[in-house]
């Protein structure tokens, strides 16, 4: 496994499930990703929603992608680590263009409306039915 392989998997199974801590407790939700480089990957949400919140307070999240196949062929990838907020007027004019019904939320891309986050260092592990018994022995990436 290589970082190549988890962008390609997060790719190819953009819904994924992000949790984020609210003080002692977990929160999760569905969440749409957005892209991936070799910086890392790149996810965004609105200011006033509670899990922009929650990252400011605590930036560790983990998030888990999944191929939403049956149990023979069913697979996830969880990617964790601490996430930056990222200020960036280039990256935000490119998530409008790349999704464009985020236009209509604000009034442009140097709006503080929209907030763009990346997960650039931590790890990542892949999981199938025949890891079930093998959690602490299967491959794990650092990047």
């Amino acid at each position: 496994m290589n970082l190549t392989d988890c962008i390609e998997f997060a790719q190819k199974h953009p819904v994924c499930f992000l949790a984020t801590a609210d003080g002692d407790q977990p929160r999760v939700r569905a969440f749409l990703f957005w892209f991936a480089d070799e910086t890392g990957f790149y996810f965004q949400t609105l200011a006033p929603k509670d899990v922009f919140k929650q990252i400011q307070a605590n930036p560790k999240i983990e998030v888990c992608f999944f191929n939403n196949g049956d149990l023979m062929t069913a697979k996830m990838m969880r990617i964790t680590g601490p996430v930056e907020i990222r200020d960036d007027a280039v990256l935000k004019a490119r998530l409008i263009n790349d999704m464009p019904f985020l236009a209509t939320v604000g009034t442009g891309a140097k709006d503080p409306i929209f907030q763009v986050f990346r997960l650039a260092k931590g790890e990542a592990v892949f999981w199938m039915m025949k890891d079930i018994l093998r959690e602490h022995s299967i491959e794990r990436l650092q990047f």
